[in-house]
This record gives structure tokens, C-alpha cells and sequence, in this order.
């Protein structure tokens, strides 16, 4: 038995602004669960919430992980892009070349996020969020295919690629070069213990596949931050 992935998380400085602005982008509604705090449920096969985590600290540099949003044609890429637009997002660059089909743009909050051209075969069986794209090594990509149970769907020239059983986004790893680490990320995974599994041996088992204890400030918390191979944090929630 392996953990589930049941959220990705946003630090935000303004948790409600930027989930009205990707409850809008994505069309997803807001939970009304309060253990979830502020979050978004998925409308499709996504598999996990978004949840927006309040923080004081401004965003700097670029993400460890951005969401590539999918087109059906090129209407429906410039219907996203001016929706988000709309919404509040900007375009940016990150050194993106003229030729390359895909829109990239900044949410609110200055987290990064492409909208990709239709006709993309690696996306092409794949949702709205067709992947979480992540910096990271080939070792972290097996390490999160031990971890979730997830099978790899792409695996060259050291880049990855896992996709849950049931469908959904894939997570893609680029592989190397990758950017040095100066600080806490800014989005992260919440994992589960399997259905009435126990949270230690979870951990236990994580740390075996290469994971790390890690302190970010947490201090007494019912949750366990953990670290992958490459140093992305990410916590594993108590069994509800």
C-alpha cells in the first residue's frame, strides 16, 4: 500500500485572491470542508485538491513546479490565456523561444504556469492540468513513482514522467541541470497514509525509498515534513 497525494499546495501571501483566481482559471469550486482550510476540488479526474497556505514571505525566484494547462485548439489556447489574463495573471519570461507554441504567464502571485498548444502527443490523453511539470533529478522521479504507487509513463535522457492508475496529470521531472535550493518552496505535496494506514510507518517507508526529516519551522504539528532525494519538501498528513 502506497500514500495518496491529496493535495498540491500554495504558500500565498492572499489565499482567498489567489483561489478565486485558479477556482477561476480551472473552473473548480471551493471545499467546504474546514480541515481542508481554504482549497479547491477538482471538476474532472485530477485525483487531489489544491490548497492555499497563508504566508508572509513574498515569492522569489522561479517555482520548483508549475501547472501546463491544455488546449483543444488554438481558440481555446487564447480563450485560456485571456481568461487568466482576465483574472489577474500576466505574461512572463523565462527565456521561452519565439517558436515554442505555449503561452507562459505568472498568476497573482507571481507563480509561473503554461498554457500549452493543442496538438501536444505527450499531453494528448490528458485533462485540463495535463501535468504538474517539476524540476527535479531521475532519481526523485522513481523515488515518487515508489512513493505513490504510481507507474512511470516516461522515463529518457534522465527526464521522468508518473501518472496515477486512475488517470489524471501527469508529474514530469525535467532532470538535470537543476537550480540550486536557496529556500523553502512555495508549492508542495500533501500525502496521506493509505485507508487506515498508520502515519508513522508511512513515514517510515517514505524515508526508506530516500526521503529526509526536514524542519521548516513547523514545530509541534500533527503533520511529518518530509524532503524527496532532491531536497522538495512535502508533508504527510494523519489518516482521517
Amino acid at each position: 500500500m502506497t500514500s495518496h497525494l491529496v493535495a498540491l499546495c500554495f504558500d500565498a501571501f492572499d489565499p482567498p485572491r489567489l483561489a478565486r483566481f485558479w477556482g477561476g482559471v480551472l473552473g473548480w469550486e471551493m471545499a467546504d470542508n474546514p480541515h481542508d482550510g481554504i482549497a479547491l476540488l477538482p471538476s474532472d479526474d485530477t485525483g487531489f485538491r489544491i490548497r492555499f497556505l497563508p504566508t508572509q514571505e513574498r515569492k522569489a525566484g522561479q517555482n520548483q513546479m508549475h501547472f501546463d494547462l491544455t488546449s483543444t485548439s488554438l481558440e481555446d489556447q487564447q480563450q485560456t490565456v485571456a481568461r487568466s489574463l482576465g483574472l489577474g495573471a500576466r505574461h512572463i519570461d523565462i527565456g521561452q523561444r519565439p517558436e515554442e507554441g505555449h503561452v507562459v504567464l505568472a498568476d497573482p502571485e507571481g507563480n509561473e504556469f503554461c498554457v500549452i498548444e493543442p496538438g501536444n502527443k505527450f499531453l494528448a490523453d490528458c485533462g485540463f492540468i495535463g501535468a504538474v511539470s517539476c524540476e527535479g533529478s531521475q532519481e526523485v522521479g522513481y523515488f515518487w513513482s515508489e512513493a505513490l504507487g504510481w507507474p512511470l509513463v516516461w522515463d529518457q535522457d534522465q527526464e521522468t514522467a508518473i501518472r496515477s492508475p486512475y488517470g489524471g496529470p501527469k508529474i514530469t521531472w525535467g532532470g538535470p541541470p537543476l537550480k540550486p535550493k536557496t529556500g523553502k518552496y512555495r508549492l508542495h505535496f500533501d500525502l496521506v497514509p493509505p485507508a487506515h494506514g498508520d502515519q508513522q510507518a508511512e513515514v517510515d517507508r517514505l524515508i526508506s525509498l530516500g526521503a529526509a526529516h526536514i524542519d521548516i519551522g513547523q514545530g509541534e504539528v500533527s503533520w511529518v515534513v518530509l524532503a524527496d532525494p532532491d531536497g522538495h519538501e512535502f508533508c504527510v498528513l494523519t489518516p482521517r
